[in-house]
């Protein structure tokens, strides 16, 4: 079911895609804290409650926007590419894959990237970060172990140095403007790899 927006703010129907949209980028500037209804009324042009109509609460879009950068990203781990061969060739497609998911989901990734802990919701979306940081050092140490990454390394570390570099794009990356992300995710892995491999 889809309702047309009073004050006519928005050009196509009322949906939950389009209402998580909105939601996503009001987080993100105003911080998830500092977001009331009347902010998501006043930048999605509905009412409060045709927004209650789709969602229970501000918190489950908050949910709903984490699950959207989250979801890509720990299915990442259990791809083919990711579980199959070398260690180095598997870190490499990890991050050949993150690029690609921030590329496609960048919004809620910069909301991912926001979150400090202080809801249920950003404590759950801070653990599953944690596990995905857990698998890259796993990786990240068997490659060190099969000697195709420097001994001198410490896997976490690491792990945390690559994937911070990743998503830095966040900051300054614009889907419309900058490079296709296949290939800047080619660039970037062969920047980051280039400094770690013996």
């Amino acid at each position: 079911m889809s309702e047309t927006p009073r004050r006519g703010r928005w050009q196509t129907p009322y949906t939950l895609e389009r209402l998580l949209e909105v939601a996503v980028r009001v987080f993100t500037e105003r911080g998830y804290d500092g977001t009331s209804f009347q902010h998501l009324t006043q930048a999605s042009g509905l009412s409060r409650s045709s927004i209650y109509h789709h969602v229970e609460s501000k918190e489950q879009l908050l949910r709903l926007g984490l699950e959207r950068a989250l979801e890509p990203l720990m299915a990442s781990t259990t791809e083919e590419g990711a579980t199959t061969g070398r260690a180095l060739d598997r870190l490499s497609y990890l991050i050949k894959r993150n690029v690609e998911i921030l590329a496609a989901e960048l919004p809620y990734v910069k909301l991912l990237l926001s979150v400090h802990g202080n809801t249920e919701t950003e404590r759950w979306a801070l653990e599953q970060r944690r596990t995905f940081d857990k698998v890259i050092a796993g990786v990240v140490q068997e490659a060190i172990d099969e000697g195709d990454v420097r001994a001198d390394l410490d896997a976490r570390t690491t792990a945390r140095l690559l994937f911070g570099t990743i998503n830095s794009l966040a900051e300054w990356y614009k889907p419309q403007r900058g490079r296709k992300p296949d290939e800047l995710a080619d660039q970037i892995c062969a920047m980051i790899l280039r400094g770690i491999q013996t």
